[in-house]
């Protein structure tokens, strides 16, 4: 499934209160974690992210402490460690699972299977959810036991450029980064087992940061795709003027005709509008030089942009006051409803 379904998928189980233990498994990178913080922030409810790969067991059953004051003096108690819930409500995720040894995933496998360890009992308002990488993605995995298997609902995430894009708009991620990989979705995710840099959602979002000090973004993404993002910036640089153009001065300004500066104008256009009149300038010169899938293309971001800055019912009303944008609207608006 899509990052935006596993989201949705996440919010339906915790709305019909589902105690199910739930596996997600997808390539590094792509944001698994982010994904399920955010279905329990959304949701109301605690958050705990456990990197099982790097706990022993001892970690996460307890230490067992001699009980002097029992008969005899010959009992041992588990403390069970400060990071598990003791109340309240919550999701405890289990990240890394299947990176972790067999000795700890079989300690983990109680508390998933008996919401318990050692002394230690999970309190009832809370979730168990784990998360791991397939072998495929080159990750130094451990097969899971079958029993352990056999109790967690399976759920698998792929990399997607438009839950990317989506999220990325929201973020506030670059223009360039966002117009580039609608031109390479191909470089959203691409592991190199060459290199120990390598372009995901999660480096780009890095990249972005990198970009904003004016640092180069190589050392997240790795040179290959550093390379052709240079060359795509080079391209940005020589842009119409976009301003110009959300002004409702583009008229004389031609559309441009290689794919490439198309994708980075389309996507500028949409991020760079700050008004309900701008995105309509901005849609009108796009309308007039370009063919349909590139006017899908904006509006799709568009939508994504102006919800960002609560701006769609007045880009709603505008486009209504202009026949053809009203007829245009009328045609996108499965898109604008999906966006």
């Amino acid at each position: 499934m899509k990052p935006s379904e596993l989201a949705e998928y996440l919010s339906t189980v915790l709305s019909h209160d589902l105690r199910l233990s739930l596996m997600i498994w997808g390539p590094p990178g792509i944001g698994k974690s982010s994904i399920v913080a955010q279905a329990a922030a959304g949701a109301g409810l605690e958050f705990i992210d456990v990197r099982l790969s790097q706990l022993a067991p001892t970690d996460l059953r307890g230490l067992p402490v001699p009980d002097r004051q029992a008969d005899g003096g010959g009992i041992a108690r588990w403390y069970p460690p400060e990071f598990l819930p003791r109340q309240g409500r919550g999701v405890l995720f289990l990240d890394e699972l299947n990176m972790a040894a067999p000795t700890m995933q079989g300690v983990a496998q109680q508390l998933i299977l008996d919401r318990r360890v050692g002394s230690y009992v999970l309190p009832e308002g809370w979730f168990v959810w784990a998360a791991g990488n397939r072998k495929e993605d080159r990750a130094s995995v451990f097969d899971m036991p079958a029993p352990l298997a056999n109790r967690f609902v399976h759920l698998e995430v792929l990399p997607d450029l438009e839950s990317f894009k989506a999220h990325a708009i929201a973020r506030g991620v670059s223009e360039r980064i966002l117009s580039f990989l609608s031109f390479r979705p191909d470089l959203l995710h691409r592991i190199d087992p060459g290199r120990p840099a390598w372009p995901s959602p999660r480096s780009w979002f890095m990249a972005d940061a990198l970009l904003r000090a004016g640092l180069d973004a190589d050392g997240v993404i790795g040179a290959p795709a550093g390379a052709e993002f240079r060359a795509h910036c080079a391209v940005y640089d020589a842009l119409p003027d976009l301003d110009t153009i959300l002004a409702g001065r583009g008229g004389s300004i031609p559309c441009p005709q290689e794919v490439s500066t198309r994708y980075a104008a389309v996507i500028g256009l949409a991020l760079r509008a700050r008004s309900a009149e701008q995105a309509a300038h901005g849609l009108q010169w796009v309308q007039g030089g370009m063919p349909a899938e590139w006017c899908r293309l904006f509006m799709l971001d568009l939508q994504r942009a102006m919800i960002g800055k609560g701006l769609q019912r007045p880009l709603a009303e505008a486009m209504q006051k202009d026949p053809a944008m009203k007829r245009y609207a009328k045609e996108y608006r499965e898109v604008m409803a999906a966006a």
